[in-house]
């Protein structure tokens, strides 16, 4: 087995036993802070917010591969096994199954136990919209949404650049991510200057969310659910969805498990009217935020799953 596929295995394995230790400093946290930094530099020196925007995108991105580029490449020079270590360790940063399913269960505990303001309260750190006035279904709904969406941004995606790029390909991806959620909002400080990278995020992930609903239908009859169902609302509702690709995941575990997500959410206190996704065939209740932390365990499975057998069948021709 090469290095690459060792560095991948250990990357999985250290998400799924350990997840994200509160304790380990993030590569996120540090992109976040130089996302921080590039954007005052940039306004400043910048007259144009667009072209301000797109310096900030480019000088992230590359800034990332090229320092976890760097730190590979000097760990192979050392030794070949000290290479795969390092590529093991930052490809264990991008992956976050271990992590959404622990802050998911909280959510999902304090709805167990009765306690909707516990409830809000561990939602409002997974979601962006307004949850002090959410009732006990809508909290269902967000949960499960989350789970969903970020089975393709949180899991699947960067697995996926892991597998093709290495641990700076999966890295830089993260500051792409990183990047959108901190200026890609259509307000009237970033619509212009956040532009690029809102867009190049879409771009990032639209294989990756296509190819998440395709897993999701089938690993679900792997993990008890309908993957039939999944692949006819993916097609039927994958679009009901403001942006290019969040529908599609979403769509697919909607199917799976027989939901119906979407509706009305609120931000910044103004309700924000979404299509629905899916049919309700059953509750949106404990059984369906399990169901989709199955999906979720069962898709990022299936991938490892072929990408190990293509691996297999390459090295062996």
């Amino acid at each position: 087995m090469t290095g690459a596929a060792v560095a991948i295995i250990g990357a999985v394995a250290l998400d799924l036993l350990l997840g994200d230790p509160r304790w380990l400093p993030h590569p996120v946290v540090l992109i976040g802070r130089l996302i921080s930094l590039l954007e005052k530099l940039l306004r400043r020196i910048v007259a144009e917010e667009r072209a301000a925007g797109v310096f900030l995108l480019v000088l992230t991105v590359g800034a990332t591969f090229g320092i976890a580029w760097g730190l590979v490449r000097g760990a192979e020079l050392l030794h070949p096994a000290a290479g795969v270590a390092v590529s093991a360790l930052l490809g264990w940063t991008c992956l976050a199954a271990r992590s959404l399913h622990g802050e998911s269960r909280l959510v999902a505990d304090a709805l167990v136990r009765g306690d909707l303001p516990e409830a809000r309260r561990f939602l409002s750190r997974i979601v962006g919209r307004d949850t002090a006035d959410l009732d006990e279904s809508e909290i269902w709904r967000g949960v499960v949404e989350t789970v969903a969406e970020n089975t393709s941004d949180g899991v699947i995606a960067p697995l996926l650049f892991l597998m093709i790029g290495g641990a700076p390909l999966a890295l830089a991806y993260k500051a792409v991510n990183t990047l959108d959620s901190m200026v890609g909002y259509r307000n009237e400080r970033y619509r212009r200057f956040g532009w690029a990278s809102a867009r190049f995020d879409d771009l990032a992930n639209l294989v990756p969310a296509r190819l998440t609903g395709v897993l999701i239908c089938l690993a679900a009859p792997l993990v008890g659910l309908s993957g039939r169902n999944a692949l006819r609302m993916m097609q039927r509702d994958g679009r009901n969805h403001s942006s290019p690709n969040s529908g599609i995941p979403e769509a697919a575990a909607a199917g799976a498990l027989g939901v119906r997500l979407g509706g009305t959410n609120r931000y910044f206190g103004k309700p924000v009217e979404k299509p629905t996704i899916g049919d309700p065939l059953r509750p949106l209740d404990a059984g369906g935020w399990r169901g989709a932390v199955r999906l979720m365990y069962g898709a990022e499975g299936v991938l490892a799953a072929f990408w190990l057998i293509h691996s297999i069948v390459t090295e062996s021709l």
